[in-house]
């Protein structure tokens, strides 16, 4: 190996040149033996440094998008990520990693499924076969929303570095591979009313593998180049407002275990915002979602705070009992009657003191199935922030029997039946 290179300036300056020979027409396969015998592993960061400055000195970001899978296939298995650093679970970093890791899963069964369809006898049924290859396509539209992160959180903080060409590059291959998975969508859909193995296999080439292909080379990519570089570049603060922001995106085929945060940075608290947006730690609503949601609930519930004060009741049309606005900022005892204060004062008690979780009662009233449940209400700290009260009619859902599992709705309210 004694061609190798290690001058870093030289070697880059190869990875260039061998890359604009790409550009003017050589072939990937024509080009990987020389980068493999003059340059051995490239570091990953000299792959990105190359990218960008041929963005800088005039290579069209459209001709480096068109010339973006042969650099993958010439550079494949060259990328040194040796040297590269790692991130903690729970990290953005280590999610996007994770969903990769998901996704990579799906493409594999995909690759099983189109086999399948290969080796299928003549006659054969492909129902089986088509129903597979559509539920990986369905769980594959799940990249959507790792997309929209790395575009929405992550790119921003690349370009206030001047990092403008991977993230310009990549924004391209996400939408040509948002293209090709809705065509192969649409193409599955069309089959789905009466398949025939003939209709599968003449997707495979021109539309299904394409679709899988694309998915395939994003992670590479980022894997690669993109997460490792981020690792690099980012700091601490640039982590922590790509968390804050997740939650309004969502993850792919993933959820993190471990809630990461940077070390030594205060967290912004579940809020408001100006724009009537409630944050919280696991979503968004705007305040009429939330209403909405709180009102809609199959049950009745009742906040009572810390201090044993009712804070809260939601509004469903059916309430089991009666609530109005007067009992908030009263003391819980005084809303019950006098023989059920005992029993009340006891489970806040043993709420406050941890002695107790849950507490269940259920009751006949008015010919109903009445279910009262009381929880306690606790921080990440364990401490003490007051108890939920749940009641519930379960009388209907007491009687079902067998199954339903074709839709029916139920007739609307005062309908004649």
């Amino acid at each position: 190996m004694s061609e190798l290179i290690g001058d870093r300036q030289q070697r880059m300056d190869l990875l260039k040149h061998l890359i604009l020979e790409l550009h003017r027409g050589q072939a990937p396969d024509a080009v990987r033996p020389r980068l493999v015998q003059l340059l051995g592993k490239v570091p990953y960061d000299e792959v990105v440094q190359v990218e960008q400055q041929l963005i800088d000195e005039g290579l069209p970001h459209e001709d480096v998008l068109r010339l973006c899978d042969l650099h993958k296939q010439a550079l494949d298995g060259v990328i040194d990520l040796a040297v590269a650093p790692a991130a903690p679970p729970g990290h953005p970093a280590h999610t996007f990693a994770q969903e990769n890791h998901a996704l990579a899963w799906e493409l594999k069964e995909l690759a099983q499924a189109f086999r399948q369809v290969e080796t299928l006898a003549a006659d054969a049924d492909p129902a089986d076969a088509l129903a597979s290859i559509r539920l990986r396509f369905n769980n594959l539209m799940d990249v959507e929303k790792h997309y929209l992160r790395k575009e929405n959180l992550l790119f921003p903080c690349l370009e206030k570095r001047g990092i403008t060409g991977p993230p310009t590059v990549m924004w391209g291959k996400h939408d040509e591979t948002r293209a090709l998975l809705a065509t192969a969508q649409a193409a599955l859909a069309e089959v789905a009313a009466a398949p025939t193995l003939d209709d599968l296999r003449d997707l495979l080439e021109p539309v299904l593998r394409p679709a899988a292909a694309a998915v395939d080379g994003m992670i590479v990519k980022e894997t690669e180049i993109l997460l490792p570089m981020c690792l690099d570049t980012l700091d601490a603060a640039d982590w922590a407002a790509i968390m804050q922001g997740t939650e309004d995106y969502g993850y792919c085929l993933y959820a993190p275990e471990v809630a990461w945060w940077p070390e030594g940075m205060e967290r912004a608290p579940v809020s408001v915002h100006a724009d009537g947006v409630v944050r919280l730690s696991t979503g968004v609503f705007n305040v009429a979602q939330l209403e909405a949601v709180l009102g809609t609930i199959p049950f009745d519930i009742t906040f009572v705070d810390h201090d044993d004060k009712v804070r809260f009741f939601s509004h469903g049309r059916e309430r089991i009992f009666a609530r109005s606005k007067a009992i908030l900022g009263r003391d819980v005892k005084h809303c019950h009657p006098p023989k059920s204060v005992d029993t009340v004062q006891r489970i806040l008690a043993d709420f406050r003191a941890g002695r107790q979780e849950h507490a269940r009662f259920w009751i006949q009233m008015d010919g109903k199935f009445i279910s009262i449940e009381y929880f306690a209400l606790r921080g990440p700290d364990r401490a003490y922030l007051g108890t939920l009260e749940v009641s519930q009619d379960l009388t209907a859902k007491r009687a079902l029997t067998g199954q339903q599992r074709l839709l029916a709705y139920d007739a609307p309210e005062g309908a004649s039946s």
